[in-house]
């Protein structure tokens, strides 16, 4: 389905589960899609209503006119207030969690009053709010001028990613990925990435290339949960660090030992039972299918 943002962009959203579950929002990262999200899509639709959608100029959602305002932070956060507003009901709310650039998207909706009013508790999945190439550590240098510019010369390319091969893949694993990630999972990565549109992937590195979103951070007064790679080279722990020391309400910090950026495919595992703790505890049992028959037969016992 499609629902339309503030600036009138088309957003392409997925919604699987039961009807009446509690509700998940993911929101996926940079150069990604809803596929991003497929291990936790299947897991949690059995007994929650996942709603997915692509980022603006990725997936199945239009890219915005490059001369335009539609790369930036403020359309991130039209954007997933537009789902939220579409996909939830009055009253109702979810868990939010956001990947990256999805994480990144929850840091400037912080203020935004429809996402205060349906965000329940929040995920912020390998991400961070400033100074991204800067602390980046895809380029093998020392901190300083040289590594950021070549870090900006590096994700700001131009180039076409060509075809999914055995070297671009040696090549995403090494910037994205934990060393002992499994081929599939590579692979899988791979292809999302490569099929990111090469004007959108350029668009938003200059946005991230400029982010600052710190005040959005400590602005999240909902309970939110942090968590990272130990080898993410995108965004480094110190990033979570930060962020956990700077919520207002932080659930807790996960560092995932020797993963890497892309989280939710390398330890799908982990990053479900984040959500699903985070919706056990802020949505609440009461909220799930079936409950209320459960409530009346153990008021009858």
């Amino acid at each position: 389905m499609t629902v339309t943002s503030a600036d009138g962009s088309s957003v392409h959203v997925e919604v699987y589960g039961p009807e009446g579950a509690p509700a998940v929002v993911l929101a996926h990262g940079w150069t990604c899609s809803t596929r991003f999200w497929d291990a936790q899509t299947r897991d949690l639709a059995a007994d929650h209503r996942v709603i997915v959608y692509d980022q603006r100029g990725h997936g199945g959602s239009p890219a915005p006119d490059p001369l335009g305002k539609g790369y930036s932070t403020e359309a991130l956060a039209d954007d997933l207030e537009a789902v939220l507003g579409a996909l939830l009901g009055p009253g109702e709310r979810a868990v939010v969690a956001g990947h990256s650039m999805g994480g990144m998207t929850i840091m400037a909706a912080a203020r935004r009053p429809l996402f205060r009013q349906h965000a329940a508790a929040a995920l912020l999945c390998s991400t961070g709010p400033s100074r991204l190439t800067d602390e980046a550590l895809v380029v093998p240098l020392g901190p300083g001028r040289l590594r950021t510019r070549l870090t900006r010369a590096v994700l700001g390319t131009k180039a076409p990613l060509g075809p999914v091969t055995p070297v671009s893949k040696r090549i995403l694993r090494y910037a994205t990925m934990g060393a002992g990630s499994a081929p599939e999972r590579v692979d899988a990565c791979a292809r999302i990435v490569h099929a990111c549109p090469r004007g959108a992937r350029y668009g938003w590195s200059q946005v991230l290339a400029g982010l600052d979103l710190e005040v959005g951070v400590r602005e999240l007064r909902l309970p939110v949960a942090v968590l990272v790679g130990t080898a993410d080279r995108l965004t480094p722990p110190r990033h979570s660090r930060a962020m956990a020391g700077a919520l207002p309400h932080c659930t807790g910090l996960v560092e995932l030992a020797g993963m890497g950026h892309m989280t939710p495919v390398e330890a799908p595992e982990a990053v479900t039972a984040q959500i699903r703790e985070l919706t056990l505890t802020y949505l609440g049992a009461k909220d799930r299918p079936g409950r209320e028959q459960t409530v009346k037969e153990e008021a009858e016992a």
